[in-house]
């Protein structure tokens, strides 16, 4: 499982500013604020990201991928659980998926590795196979949000509709 000690700053914050978010990191041992799973899961209260050095690199990018995908309405909400739709959700895992290539060290391969390993669980039985032959409908949602372009390459740009 790769966790953000391993991710240098200097790769992570850039990343983090396209989107307008600041990286927050906590104490180890000290819990996450606004953390939907605690333990080490990563937590986001308006623009700031929590995390420690065991907070695994898909739990950031994934509560990064709520932030871009959720209206303008859910990103002004103090609620920890992200809200909106199965189809929001399922964007949100294959957007994480897509910024794999883009974080220096990590990839889309061992990315899905750690998404099974930590358990999500997608009808097909693993992240590889859902990616690949189930998540049409995330793709196009995406990209109907101008989240990703039609090559499925990241627009940088968040949601803007409500």
């Amino acid at each position: 499982m790769r966790r953000l000690k391993t991710i240098p700053d200097h790769v992570i914050v850039p990343f983090l500013q396209q989107y307008g978010l600041k990286l927050m990191r906590v104490a180890n041992q000290t819990p996450i604020p606004y953390s939907f799973w605690g333990n080490s899961e990563a937590g986001r209260k308006n623009t700031q990201m929590y995390v420690r050095d065991d907070t695994p690199l898909h739990s950031l990018l994934h509560e990064t991928a709520h932030y871009v995908c959720m209206s303008e309405t859910q990103r002004q909400s103090d609620l920890v659980d992200a809200g909106g739709s199965a189809l929001e959700e399922a964007a949100c895992c294959y957007l994480q998926l897509l910024w794999s290539n883009h974080i220096a060290g990590f990839n889309m391969r061992e990315h899905m590795q750690n998404m099974d390993a930590w358990g999500y669980s997608f009808r097909l039985g693993s992240t590889q196979r859902w990616f690949n032959e189930d998540s049409e409908d995330a793709r196009q949602w995406l990209h109907k949000h101008e989240i990703i372009r039609a090559d499925r390459v990241p627009t940088w740009k968040k949601r803007t509709d409500s």
